[in-house]
């Protein structure tokens, strides 16, 4: 322990990026404990912040407690990790208990921390920079200040483009991107998705979002033309029946209820699309299938039932769209009605498709045959006739 008391007296400065305590031997510590620097009364402090059953807990320290805290905490956990302006450090600690510390020099041009004690959150759009769509649709005021009642939109919009952030390297700057908005409601994304690309990452896009209620789509071409946003274009149609355009490079699905999610992505598939972001909603399809004498007294509760059909739709998706040829993650996404369907489905083609059964194997356990797979395998027929 002496060894890794120094390493703390040598890293717990103001140059501390942060430090990370994880992998714990007993399930009921928390699942990650996190330290950072802070001023306090004008005093350096550390802030750790306790991930715990879905919740995080913070508590404060002086140099002196939290060398003393961390060195109690590395008794119950296996893996400490340290980034800081003048090095980097892991230990690793074994099931005996020896502890094995590896340490390198900082990189390069560490940018200086920010000890405030409430960090301000960097969003991509700038809470205090008027935004004309933003004021139009009720996020912002003529001032440019957020609506407080309307915050919990304005950071779904900031999660919404983040998530494109991580994918832009996938669009190519040297032509036109042309993306799909299915099911675009009053495209409060698709306003952000087309400034963002175009206005602040100077993409040259064709963005077209698409939905069934006619009203809705006159505002937003009203709202369009009012802002001059070229190649943002709205019409009325559904999703399977639409034929628009031959090549798409982004297809989006926000809360496209049960189905209308396979549709979405059944032609995202056929399209080739580079990358697909969905948020499913409403997954009732399989609630009515699904049948399993192994699960039988798990399903004859409803809710839970409900629940685990919903999450099984949304991983045969995902399985699907690997055997496709896509990298998929099943990310949290913050849903602006308040509702637990926050899963959203990001998707990557890396690959050409390749043959995996795997999904048909979890059909086959749970009798169910997803919407999915049942238009995929329709178009693979379809080609074999061709």
């Amino acid at each position: 322990m002496e060894e890794l008391r120094e390493l703390l007296y040598k890293y717990l400065s103001e140059d501390l990026a942060r430090l990370t305590i994880s992998n714990p031997r007993n399930k009921t510590e928390a699942a990650k404990i996190s330290l950072r620097p802070l001023l306090l009364r004008g005093k350096l402090a550390f802030q750790a912040a306790i991930n715990r059953e879905k919740k995080v807990f913070h508590q404060n320290f002086n140099r002196q407690e939290a060398v003393t805290q961390i060195l109690g905490w590395m008794k119950e956990y296996r893996q400490l990790e340290i980034f800081s302006g003048i090095g980097q450090a892991v230990v690793l600690v074994s099931k005996k208990g020896k502890m094995n510390i590896k340490e390198k020099k900082a990189a390069c041009c560490v940018k200086q921390q920010d000890l405030s004690h409430n960090r301000k959150k960097k969003y991509i759009l700038e809470p205090d920079r008027k935004v004309e769509f933003l004021m139009d649709l009720g996020v912002q005021t003529k001032e440019g200040k957020i609506v407080h009642a309307k915050y919990d939109k304005f950071r779904q919009i900031n999660r919404f483009l983040e998530f494109i952030e991580d994918i832009l390297p996938q669009l190519p700057k040297d032509r036109e991107v042309t993306i799909l908005d299915f099911g675009c409601g009053k495209s409060y994304l698709t306003f952000a998705m087309y400034h963002y690309l175009r206005d602040l990452k100077g993409y040259q896009v064709h963005i077209i979002g698409l939905d069934l209620k006619r009203d809705v789509i006159e505002e937003c071409r009203e709202l369009a033309l009012k802002y001059n946003y070229t190649g943002l274009d709205f019409y009325v149609g559904d999703i399977a029946g639409y034929q628009g355009v031959e090549q798409v490079d982004m297809v989006v699905s926000l809360h496209a209820c049960d189905t209308a999610t396979d549709y979405a992505l059944d032609k995202a598939i056929r399209w080739n699309a580079k990358v697909i972001l969905s948020v499913p909603c409403c997954q009732h399809e399989l609630n009515g299938q699904i049948e399993n004498e192994l699960l039988g007294p798990v399903f004859q509760y409803g809710l839970i039932k409900e629940r685990m059909a919903a999450l099984f739709t949304d991983a045969i998706r995902a399985q699907i769209l690997e055997s496709r040829g896509y990298q998929v993650q099943i990310l949290e996404f913050i849903d602006m009605e308040h509702t637990p369907k926050n899963i959203l489905i990001r998707a990557v083609k890396k690959s050409g498709e390749r043959e995996d059964s795997n999904y048909r194997r979890i059909m086959e356990f749970l009798h169910v045959e997803p919407t999915l797979a049942v238009l995929q395998d329709r178009g693979k027929d379809d080609k074999q006739d061709a």
